[in-house]
């Protein structure tokens, strides 16, 4: 088998290049012209992002969008106070695509509107920034990625550390040859989540529009202490929802490669049995020519730490054996520990020596620049559509070969299909769409 070798890493980062080549220019903005966004989802992460993109003077918040109406409040007023003055609000987000002054929106839902939702912003014309993990499932995403072609629409996925400074740093020292040829690549998530509370079912608020929060999944019973993140019906798990981060990075280390010839997972429910039914365990490997992926995942490890603010926005490094959040890339001449988020990275040689090393900062900053930039120059985002596609695709895989009875699976990149497995093929999209909410084939 062949070995990632410099020039197969160079080879690769080349064909990404390419693909990612740039878009039309078409609607570009003027140097001057402020975007005008409106917002899909102001939960923890939408109201947050909607405070971040509210603080620039280039940009205006003009709607704000979500099935439950309490969610208005705590998103209005950051923009209120950056912005003075309130967005339009609506608890049915075609209204704000309808807005022909809209030129982008910010995803911020649960991962079951990550991509209709977006592909309906890009037929719309709007441009999408849209939270990780980009896709609900395969299907899914690869409909996105012909959507964000089709309409000419930048995408730009919350992957935000593609953005960070020190990730490129990290990339040009392996392209450079300082590990030599890697073959194990190892991609940590160790979290320790609380278990739902038990709760019966329960009459709708008259503020939640419940028939849009579910969309094209399935009308479950509603139930205020259930956690979307934990069900299948609505995630791919909070195992998957984080770890995404750090996958993406390591293809990006390793040169954006692409999908693997092989999965093979096991793990399940071990701790968290409080009516889940997404793994609260996950370990699984990635086939490639000449080396594996490694990912290893849990959510009930309390001294797995994420990395602090202080260390993100400090000259520090984590305490790396305890970090719950790192990629370890390991050469045959030398060792890299890297750190998501702004935990910086360091290369140890033979000797265990420090050779080289980059402290690190967040990218938050940096990502929602690239995306402001892109609306007007109409490039490519950093983490565009097919990296959001990709890095996603890694964590449906080792949730299908979970689910299939922690079995090997053979994966055709080519078709993104399982050729000897049936079962496994079922969980490559949804078996049904709820009307009008469906998916199409063709975008």
């Amino acid at each position: 088998m062949n070995k990632i070798t410099r020039r197969t890493f160079l080879k690769q980062s080349a064909a990404a290049i390419a693909a990612a080549s740039a878009l039309p220019s078409i609607n570009a903005l003027g140097a001057n012209e402020k975007v005008v966004i409106g917002v899909m989802g102001p939960g923890g992460r939408g109201t947050l992002l909607t405070d971040k993109f509210a603080q620039r003077k280039d940009v205006v918040i003009s709607w704000v969008c979500d099935p439950d109406t309490r969610k208005f409040a705590r998103a209005c007023g950051v923009v209120e106070k950056a912005q003075g003055r309130k967005p339009k609000t609506s608890q049915d987000f075609r209204k704000m695509l309808e807005d022909k002054s809209v030129d982008a929106i910010i995803n911020a839902t649960p991962d079951h509107w990550h991509c209709l939702g977006s592909i309906l912003a890009c037929q719309a014309g709007k441009d999408v920034y849209v939270e990780k993990p980009m896709s609900y499932n395969i299907f899914e995403g690869r409909k996105l990625v012909e959507a964000a072609a089709k309409y000419k629409r930048v995408v730009q996925v919350g992957m935000q550390s593609r953005s960070a400074p020190y990730v490129q740093k990290a990339v040009d020292c392996i392209k450079a040859g300082k590990l030599g040829d890697v073959h194990l690549v190892r991609v940590f998530n160790m979290m320790q989540h609380s278990p739902m509370k038990a709760a019966a079912e329960q009459p709708v608020p008259q503020e939640l529009d419940y028939d849009m929060w579910c969309g094209p999944a399935a009308k479950l019973p509603y139930t205020p202490s259930r956690r979307w993140l934990n069900l299948y019906e609505y995630s791919c798990g909070p195992i998957a929802g984080d770890a995404v981060h750090q996958v993406d990075l390591a293809r990006m280390l390793m040169g954006d490669f692409p999908a693997p010839k092989s999965v093979q997972a096991t793990g399940g429910i071990y701790h968290l049995k409080d009516g889940r039914d997404t793994p609260d365990t996950q370990f699984a490997a990635f086939e490639y020519d000449g080396w594996t992926l490694q990912f290893e995942a849990t959510l009930w490890t309390p001294y797995m730490k994420k990395i602090s603010n202080e260390i993100r926005e400090g000259d520090l490094f984590p305490n790396w054996p305890f970090c719950a959040t790192r990629v370890e890339i390991y050469g045959t001449k030398s060792f890299m520990f890297f750190g998501r988020h702004g935990g910086g990275w360091q290369l140890f040689d033979a000797n265990d020596n420090v050779a080289e090393f980059a402290y690190g900062r967040p990218g938050d900053a940096p990502h929602i620049e690239n995306f402001i930039q892109c609306i007007r120059s109409r490039q490519n985002a950093n983490a565009n559509a097919e990296h959001g596609h990709r890095s996603a695709m890694i964590c449906h895989l080792a949730n299908i070969a979970c689910r299939v009875g922690n079995k090997k699976l053979a994966f055709d990149a080519k078709t993104e299909t399982f050729p000897d497995c049936a079962e496994a093929n079922k969980y490559l999209k949804r078996e049904s769409y709820r009307k009008p909410w469906v998916m199409p084939d063709q975008v």
